[in-house]
């Protein structure tokens, strides 16, 4: 047979006081005074009587993981890897997690993401690239119920939050710097310069019109890669491949250039390693320049002539937007949420390295 369960009642009656201060006593919850007593007396039948204290209902978490989503194409470009790195710094010091989205600049896997976001009930979501223009729609959906900030190209127009990034600025940064040296005959190498890819074309855009306006317009070689490119999953040396490859091509041609850019450093290494191969010297004989100031620009045996653009910064400012839309929808104005559109912009920086000089006719 079951023993039966002391109770409080129980103690109450042994003890010849009330339910409520064997309550109180038990539970060590004195609104009241009692005597020394009364104490002893309540806790001595307790223990006589074999009372066991009730376990405590732990009571669980309803909240769930504050969470953040990023968007990347490409993670094996470090570019957005410094992205990341922004937003994971600032995400953690605000107690959230990252729940990364590598699309590999393929539309279904985007879609695929996308149609994800019910499920993750993300608190924002943070794009590190143009969104595709056919799921626009479904992304400024999304922004109405959770806010969404986008590092997009200054030149895109799109009514949710963004850090902007000016491609053609920093185009027109890396032709200046060449045209300030005396390069009149260059070849900018580049990934696929597709309509979805338009911020590669901002950023040779740039270039040419510096070069334009010089008078110089058709002094540059310009070689991209193959739409096939982004067909594919990218490697971890693809775009140093681009580099490295089109580089091999234009020497091939007997092209006469004294600078070839590259439109990132990943492709500035490629090409590079390319003109050590052929037995050129940089700068001596052509001249080299990336863009986006990684870490390896500045870890490379001859370092890289590039162009800071702040991208950590850039990662931890999307961050930030997320956190102040999210602070804003508790707070209310007058009984009425906030509405407000965030955008931020850096100013690019040249950082002059070991691989651009003068060419080799003026030395």
């Amino acid at each position: 047979m079951k023993k039966k369960k002391i109770t409080s009642t129980d103690i109450a009656k042994a003890a010849g006081v009330s339910q409520s201060t064997v309550s109180m006593i038990l539970n060590k919850k004195y609104n009241v005074s009692f005597s020394k007593e009364t104490v002893e007396k309540v806790e001595q039948t307790a223990a006589r009587l074999g009372y066991q204290p009730p376990k405590r209902k732990v009571r669980k978490e309803s909240r769930k993981e504050k969470l953040l989503v990023v968007f990347c194409s490409n993670l094996t470009n470090p570019y957005y890897v410094m992205l990341l790195q922004g937003i994971e710094t600032r995400a953690k010091e605000a107690g959230f997690g990252l729940f990364i989205c590598n699309t590999q600049r393929s539309l279904k896997m985007e879609e695929r993401y996308l149609c994800m976001m019910p499920e993750l009930s993300p608190l924002g979501i943070i794009y590190t690239c143009n969104p595709s223009r056919c799921y626009m729609d479904m992304i400024e959906d999304l922004a109405g119920k959770i806010p969404i900030v986008v590092v997009n190209n200054q030149n895109e127009q799109m009514s949710v939050d963004a850090v902007e990034l000016d491609n053609s600025k920093l185009g027109r940064l890396m032709a200046r710097h060449l045209l300030e040296l005396g390069h009149r005959d260059v070849a900018y190498i580049a990934p696929p310069l597709t309509i979805r890819q338009k911020q590669r074309s901002k950023r040779v855009e740039g270039f040419l019109k510096e070069f334009d306006r010089q008078g110089l317009k058709d002094h540059v070689i310009i070689k991209a890669a193959d739409e096939a490119y982004d067909m594919n999953v990218a490697n971890i040396d693809s775009e140093y491949k681009i580099g490295y490859d089109l580089t091999k091509e234009l020497l091939a041609e007997q092209r006469e250039v004294t600078a070839i850019v590259g439109l990132n450093d990943m492709i500035a290494f490629g090409i590079l390693d390319a003109l050590q191969e052929e037995k050129y010297k940089v700068p001596g004989d052509i001249s080299v320049m990336g863009c986006d100031n990684t870490l390896f620009a500045r870890m490379h045996k001859v370092s890289l002539t590039t162009v800071e653009h702040f991208v950590v910064f850039k990662g931890r400012d999307a961050c930030d937007i997320i956190m102040k839309k999210i602070a804003a929808g508790t707070m209310k104005y007058s009984g009425i949420e906030p509405v407000s559109t965030y955008h931020v912009e850096y100013e690019p920086k040249l950082i002059v390295r070991g691989t651009t000089s003068y060419p080799k006719k003026l030395n």
